[in-house]
């Protein structure tokens, strides 16, 4: 019996790729730690796509599951699912930040499309904290902060919320 994996991970996000799961998949393991890619299955004759093409690629980022499929035209990445990547300061946010846009969009408030049209938010831990205080001036000024940025930066957060 081949050994397989054992998916512990309860629900396991599919991104849905025209025709360059690989691409993205190998992009995206460049980026996170801890990442690996898995099986990779094929199209048979008489599919979708030719012959020989990815179908899907098991991969992992940050130890998380994910699923890659090459689906063809039918459908595209909008901003309505986006993935938070939780940075834990400014140098990780930036890292973050300067991989994932080359190619893509930049927009406001931390969030950015990537080379492949995927949606992410890259934001720092302590931003959680700051917006669920039980101060709700403080928490307001660090919203008002945020929505003038384009990449989030921390000390321009931290003084909001300190003044």
């Amino acid at each position: 019996m081949e050994n397989k994996k054992i998916i512990t991970q309860k629900i396991t996000p599919c991104l849905w790729f025209n025709d360059n799961a690989e691409e993205a998949v190998t992009f995206y393991a460049s980026i996170f730690k801890n990442s690996t890619i898995g099986k990779v299955t094929h199209y048979s004759k008489n599919a979708p796509l030719p012959e020989g093409t990815v179908l899907t690629i098991s991969f992992q980022l940050d130890e998380e599951d994910f699923l890659a499929l090459n689906g063809g035209p039918a459908f595209t990445f909008s901003e309505a699912i986006s993935f938070i990547v939780n940075c834990e300061n400014q140098p990780e946010i930036d890292s973050f930040w300067e991989k994932l846009s080359e190619g893509g969009q930049i927009q406001q408030c931390g969030w950015l499309k990537d080379k492949f049209g995927v949606s992410w938010q890259i934001v720092p831990v302590v931003l959680g904290e700051m917006m669920q205080s039980d101060d709700t001036e403080k928490s307001n000024r660090v919203l008002q902060a945020i929505m003038q940025m384009v990449k989030i930066d921390i000390e321009q957060l931290e003084a909001a919320y300190r003044s």
